[in-house]
């Protein structure tokens, strides 16, 4: 009897397993990814853009020898770059996504639907910083959309998906997990900021294209690789999907350019060594080490020496992590702070606002008949201060532009003037008044990267 059961239980493990049967639930369902990519492909396009660049000509440019001695003989000559990349719709009116590395400066652009139509494209937005471009497609409408995720709920682990065009073979598909979050201590691409990190193979072509999740929603836009070869290795980036959302909002209210919240601090982030002069358990945060009087940290009531440790409930451990919380709520926005002061933790809205532009930077350019003539200067305030990237406790008079007979002065954009033939210069109207002066011999002083230099010079 027990052998006769033995036999039989054999018999059944043994017994082939029918792999007809339709799928019942959500989770067997996403044993595929072809619901998913079935939702997102329509709304991720090709992106073919032109843009014209210099090039000087030589009779050596070819030759292994002399053509690095004559790398730069001849005039500039006019030379059509092309780039290929991927982008995201984002609206039916024909919003699109994209980098900047990909559209950036570029005099034509032609996008591509995965249904094979073709649109004219114009950018209506950049932003080098973090490496976005936005398009406006001509005469679309009724084009299918990706709707943003949270950017924020997405974890370690999670599955994605990435779309573009590698290689301009056609529209691929590629999959992986989110491999980290919160890279914000690289430089990746024309981006300089903060990136969620995945291991979806991302190559050439696929710059501008979606990173999305299971439900089919746009995370994040993919923007570079870390690879020597050229290739994925597993290490690719993406811009958030909470800051694409702030970037294309400011698109549709008429921005060309991206503006960020002005924080007004310096910021250290904190190491083993910090944590352990703060007391506490763990290093964690980042310590305001400087901050402007017109800092809305200030207003708040945040001291330097303070440790932010989260932005609306959200860790910040970098400057780039912190300003990035800020840019996603967007200028007029209000951002609660936790931070630590005496060990005690406290909590501060801020209010998230443009860099004040006063006092007045009273703008003055050298007209008159003189050595300057062409020299435009600013007064610095918080607003000079973000535009140029200054410190924060820079002050003075800044040279802006350099035309005419001040370019051979010597003098360079940014540099802070101190004084002009020994007497001071406090004011634009001082630079004006002693540009004019008459005199063939010049001396001008000058606070160039934190480095003081005198310019001396006849005309």
């Amino acid at each position: 009897m027990r052998l006769t059961v033995i036999l039989a239980l054999c018999l059944l493990v043994a017994a082939p397993i029918r792999a007809e049967t339709v799928p019942q639930s959500l989770a067997q369902v996403q044993l595929s990814f072809a619901p998913v990519v079935r939702e997102a492909v329509p709304a991720v396009v090709n992106i073919y853009a032109q843009r014209v660049v210099a090039q000087r000509a030589s009779p050596f440019i070819d030759d292994p020898f002399f053509g690095d001695l004559f790398r730069n003989f001849g005039q500039p000559t006019p030379r059509m770059q092309n780039s290929l990349g991927s982008g995201v719709i984002l609206s039916e009116d024909g919003i699109v996504v994209s980098n900047f590395h990909v559209v950036g400066n570029a005099t034509e652009i032609r996008v591509v639907l995965s249904d094979r139509r073709e649109f004219d494209a114009d950018i209506i937005l950049t932003d080098e910083e973090s490496d976005l471009a936005v398009l406006k497609l001509r005469d679309a409408r009724d084009l299918p959309v990706l709707e943003l995720a949270d950017s924020d709920a997405i974890e370690v682990g999670d599955l994605v998906l990435a779309i573009g065009n590698p290689f301009g073979v056609g529209q691929t598909v590629s999959s992986g997990i989110i491999s980290g979050l919160a890279r914000s201590g690289i430089a990746v691409g024309s981006g300089r900021g903060y990136f969620i990190q995945t291991d979806a193979p991302i190559n050439p072509g696929n710059s501008g294209g979606a990173l999305v999740d299971m439900r089919g929603h746009l995370v994040g836009v993919n923007t570079a690789i870390i690879t020597r070869s050229g290739a994925s290795h597993g290490i690719g980036f993406a811009i958030p999907a909470n800051l694409v959302k702030q970037v294309v909002t400011q698109a549709r209210d008429g921005r060309s350019r991206f503006q960020r919240p002005w924080a007004g601090v310096t910021v250290q982030a904190v190491d083993a060594a910090l944590a352990e002069a703060f007391d506490q358990n763990l290093p964690e945060g980042v310590v305001l080490s400087e901050l402007h009087p017109e800092s809305p940290l200030v207003a708040a009531g945040l001291q330097r020496g303070d440790i932010v440790v989260s932005v609306d409930g959200a860790p910040v451990n970098s400057g780039p992590e912190m300003m990035f919380r800020f840019s996603a709520r967007g200028i007029g926005g209000r951002a609660e702070l936790t931070y630590l002061r005496d060990g005690r933790l406290e909590t501060a809205r801020v209010d998230l606002i443009a860099p004040p532009d006063r006092p007045d930077r009273a703008k003055r350019v050298v007209e008159d008949r003189s050595a300057l003539r062409g020299l435009s200067v600013v007064r610095i305030n918080p607003a000079v201060i973000a535009e140029y990237g200054l410190s924060l406790d820079a002050e003075g008079i800044l040279v802006t532009e350099l035309r005419d007979l001040s370019a051979r002065t010597g003098l360079q954009p940014g540099d802070i003037l101190l004084a002009i033939n020994g007497e001071p210069v406090a004011t634009t109207d001082d630079v004006i008044t002693l540009a004019t002066e008459p005199t063939r011999n010049w001396q001008i002083e000058a606070l160039r990267n934190g480095r003081r230099v005198v310019l001396r010079f006849r005309l």
